[in-house]
């Protein structure tokens, strides 16, 4: 239970004790992640390296009917700590702001899926279908009802995010007509005015969006759901770490910010009852290598083949846009060359103009492309389309469901980690303030 508890209740007299399962003992492992004399000695724990989320501890100070049954020295019956691995502050009578933070991301997701229950219901993608259900252990049904809103949020506030791309980029590539329009054909002021309107709007919409939160809530809630696939079709197949204090949630992100640890808070809800007792059904295994592998027209192999192509051909499709716009440029300068003085003087402003907004249209899509990591996604998509083939081709030569299960345990950990370096890429590709400034130059 400790280990899936956002904050430790711990009504503790502070003094350390050898005593297996005592106070102190329980304390420490929630802390460290060791008990010694329960968890092994022999598996290294990344929880003690890496700054983590589930350390808080509520300490309630009491004091023991026994002789020298006071608390520890410092500590007074009846007060109350906050109590972390924090080594400048490990006890604060407020909540630490880090686990503040973590909390309040927690109660930002309920509230999302509370806001859109209806259409989650109706338009969210389930994991399970009914008939799988049946064959399946009964907690992955929590598993799947996160995942679905999670899932179903991921898409809402994707399309939010890519709209407001959208528009400030066209509202860019509008700015950059209006000052060609201005500097070379009429310098009217009205230009300059709705030069300095598109930009005011592109501003609004950006700060918009940074106050409803829509580009971090796109990115937590996709790994978020990406995390449930994986803990979901663990706890079906009967993946297990083979340590009992080690769960599915527990490395998922533990080096990367530490704001994301809200993510570990609510996979460990979800998966309560699946890491409670272990299942390993040969049926859940097959359920997993059906729906979560797949094969080339299904699972997850089908599509990340599909989206990597999609990918591809989109970053294709710029690359071709910018060659077409390199070999007019050549062709009208070779045209100036050979064209007699009179004729070029009477082309001259209207084909510097056709090229200045045929490079601003080319920069203005390979900024979008930047903006929404075309290239790194090609790259993402191919890596993983690869470890589902390999995966997949792996299984296939397996004796044994014991070797089967080995190899979705890497996978789901593969899997893992390339989503978490999946949002730690996004992240640096919003829209920031910076961003418009640059395009409004």
């Amino acid at each position: 239970m400790s280990a899936h508890c956002h904050i430790l209740l711990a009504l503790w007299d502070g003094k350390d004790t050898e005593k297996l399962g005592g106070t102190a003992q329980v304390v420490r492992f929630h802390h460290d992640d060791v008990m010694p004399g329960y968890t092994p000695t022999s598996t290294p724990s990344g929880l003690i390296l890496a700054d983590d989320e589930s350390d808080l501890v509520y300490h309630l100070v009491c004091s023991r009917n026994r002789p020298d049954g006071q608390p520890a020295e410092a500590l007074q019956a009846l007060d109350y700590w906050w109590y972390t691995l924090d080594k400048e502050e490990p006890r604060l009578k407020r909540i630490p702001e880090r686990h503040r933070r973590v909390f309040s991301h927690t109660s930002d997701f309920t509230r999302d899926a509370l806001t859109h229950a209806d259409r989650i219901r109706d338009e969210a993608y389930p994991l399970l279908d009914r008939e799988d259900i049946a064959s399946l252990p009964a907690g992955v049904r929590d598993i799947d009802h996160v995942f679905r809103a999670a899932d179903w949020l991921a898409i809402h506030f994707r399309k939010q995010v890519l709209l407001a791309l959208q528009a400030t980029h066209l509202l860019a590539m509008l700015m950059g007509l209006m000052y060609i329009i201005y500097s070379d054909l009429l310098p009217k002021r009205y230009f300059l005015y709705a030069f300095l309107g598109f930009f005011i709007l592109a501003g609004v919409i950006h700060i918009i969006g940074a106050r409803k939160f829509w580009h971090r809530k796109y990115l937590d809630y996709r790994t978020l759901a990406e995390g449930l696939r994986v803990q979901l079709y663990w706890a079906a197949a009967g993946v297990t770490s083979g340590n009992l204090s080690k769960f599915s949630h527990d490395n998922f992100l533990q080096t990367q910010d530490p704001d994301l640890g809200w993510i570990r808070n609510v996979m460990r809800v979800a998966g309560t009852e699946c890491d409670a007792s272990a299942h390993d059904s040969p049926a859940g295994l097959d359920f997993t290598l059906k729906e979560w592998l797949g094969d080339k027209d299904s699972g997850q192999l089908s599509y990340y083949r599909r989206k990597g192509e999609e990918c591809a051909r989109r970053y294709q499709r710029t690359e071709r846009m910018a060659k077409i716009v390199l070999a007019i440029g050549f062709a009208a300068i070779a045209l100036f060359i050979l064209m007699s003085a009179e004729v070029g003087e009477l082309v001259r402003d209207p084909v510097v103009v056709l090229m200045g907004v045929m490079l601003l249209l080319v920069a203005i899509r390979q900024s979008y492309g930047f903006s929404i990591a075309d290239a790194e996604l090609i790259k993402q998509y191919q890596f993983m389309y690869r470890i589902f083939r390999n995966a997949r081709r792996r299984i296939d030569d397996a004796g044994n469901d014991e070797e089967r299960r080995r190899i979705l345990r890497a996978l789901g950990e593969a899997a893992l980690g390339e989503h978490a370096q999946w949002i730690l890429m996004h992240r640096e590709r919003s829209l920031e303030q910076g961003e418009i400034w640059r395009m409004g130059s």
